[in-house]
């Protein structure tokens, strides 16, 4: 499979609120900058900001605990908390697995993605394997109690985060996606009361297992799995919501361009052991599986230039037409959508589908937090071969990338600190003029 030379190139663009946006110039800057002491009265109040945030988390009223989770999401968007991390992790951890299993929906919520936030910052190692230990029961067992759609995908989407950066073996991501596949597809039981997902929770459901399946090597997977998903995958390009189709078509793309339904194609009709029913069987799945193939084909060339009907807004059905029509390319002629994405004043392009779907997750997932995370996140930085250039753009040795970021957020707790600062800076100022006013008018008396 190649790249066009011609290849139309799709760039997305971020907003900008990084270390590349506008910036005033070095005198306006320079006017407003703060002393080193008052950098470190800065450092200390974020760190005990956070501190606080972790202590009321163990508050026995739900929406306490609601709005320190919140502080900390914000917190870890704007800044990579290492060394809190260093202090806090076990902790953090565990006051949000407590959370996970004996909170309210939105707190569930809330739980989960600072989990997924304390795993991209640690990266791989020893903490995301004990994250990825300790969280995968209570997630399995929260994402099947209850059906509100913003806890079941905000639970899966740190499932495929946390198994991400702390699995070690392919046996540990095909067990989440398991979790993931149950939850939409459940298998039926004398005890299981089955409860049709909304279109919400199997987008995020699709979109996490499509981004651990791009880790994996297709020839892993059972051959009763792919074809059980593969025909799942085909029935969703039917359904009437978007999101539900395009990511039915991401999950499709990946899995034709691992070449796993070739192979397994190939490993039906292969495997007759020399009976007559056996081979026959082997016949039957081998063409099953091509007319699976065929009928996805019509059912993304029908995507492609969809007049209307299903869904509403008309930007909405561009997208939709615009995806179909790159997977359509990849499926008949083998070309991968290329990608770049302003990061900064650097880009980050992607030339696979695997690429382009391991971005769209962790986007969504990081949300405000994204480009701080490329910026800064070396795991990140590793997974997309991306290297920022280093730039020290507000000119001054003594502010760091996190102090710049302070600088940018007039809504953010951590502004909210250096404004007190700065208000006492200005006040200790005033007292010190006054003073020296009271002794010239002193001297001149005398």
């Amino acid at each position: 499979m190649g790249k066009r030379k011609t290849q139309r190139k799709n760039t997305m663009m971020l907003d900008s609120d990084d270390d590349s946006s506008s910036i005033s110039s070095s005198s306006t800057m320079q006017s407003d900058q703060f002393s080193v002491s008052g950098t470190e009265e800065l450092e200390f109040k974020k760190n005990s900001l956070l501190d606080e945030a972790v202590d009321a988390l163990y508050e026995k009223r739900g929406s306490t605990r609601e709005k320190a989770l919140a502080s900390i999401i914000e917190a870890f968007n704007s800044d990579l908390q290492h060394q809190f991390v260093e202090k806090k992790f076990a902790t953090l951890l565990h006051q949000c697995l407590n959370s996970i299993k004996k909170g309210s929906s939105k707190e569930i919520s809330l739980a989960s993605h600072v989990i997924g936030l304390l795993a991209l910052t640690v990266g791989p190692g020893d903490n995301a394997r004990e994250i990825l230990e300790e969280s995968i029961t209570p997630i399995s067992q929260a994402s099947k109690s209850g059906s509100e759609s913003s806890k079941i995908a905000s639970l899966l989407e740190c499932l495929a985060v946390i198994t991400f950066v702390g699995g070690v073996g392919p046996e540990e991501t095909e067990k989440s996606m398991q979790i993931m596949w149950q939850s939409v597809h459940p298998k039926l039981g004398s005890n299981v009361v089955t409860v049709k997902p909304s279109a919400v929770a199997i987008t995020a459901t699709v979109s996490a297992w499509s981004f651990l399946l791009t880790t994996m090597d297709g020839w892993r997977l059972s051959p009763k799995l792919w074809q059980e998903s593969i025909a799942y995958l085909s029935t969703l390009l039917d359904k009437d919501d978007r999101s539900v189709r395009i990511a039915a078509g991401e999950a499709l793309a990946v899995i034709f361009e691992m070449g796993s339904l070739e192979k397994f194609s190939a490993e039906v009709k292969g495997s007759n052991n020399g009976s007559i029913t056996e081979g026959n069987k082997s016949k039957e799945g081998f063409l099953h599986i091509q007319g699976l193939r065929g009928n996805i084909l019509n059912q993304v060339r029908d995507l492609s230039v969809e007049a209307g009907g299903k869904g509403s807004a008309k930007k909405d059905l561009n997208n939709q037409r615009n995806f179909f029509k790159d997977v359509l390319e990849f499926l008949e002629d083998g070309y991968c959508p290329e990608t770049s994405m302003k990061i900064g004043r650097d880009s980050l392009q992607t030339s696979t589908w695997s690429q382009l779907i391991q971005l769209n997750f962790l986007r969504h997932f990081l949300g405000g937090g994204f480009t701080k995370h490329m910026q800064e996140n070396e795991f990140l930085q590793d997974v997309f071969g991306f290297t920022p250039k280093r730039r020290n753009l507000l000119g001054s040795e003594h502010i760091s990338n996190g102090q710049k970021r302070m600088l940018k957020s007039p809504n953010s707790v951590i502004n909210k600190a250096r404004t007190q600062i700065l208000n006492k800076q200005r006040m200790q100022s005033k007292d010190r003029n006054l003073g020296h006013f009271a002794v010239n008018v002193g001297e001149e008396d005398a």
